[in-house]
């Protein structure tokens, strides 16, 4: 059980990280028009 937890946690990390730099681009791409 552990060793598979410790196999999936890596996946899920990064998938959160994949979807958290996917959001900060598109929120960011959607606002810097209006920054610049």
């Amino acid at each position: 059980m552990i060793t598979k937890l410790s196999h999936h946690i890596p996946l899920l990390a990064q998938d959160a990280i994949g979807a958290v730099a996917l959001m900060v681009l598109l929120v960011g791409g959607l606002h810097l028009p209006g920054l610049l």
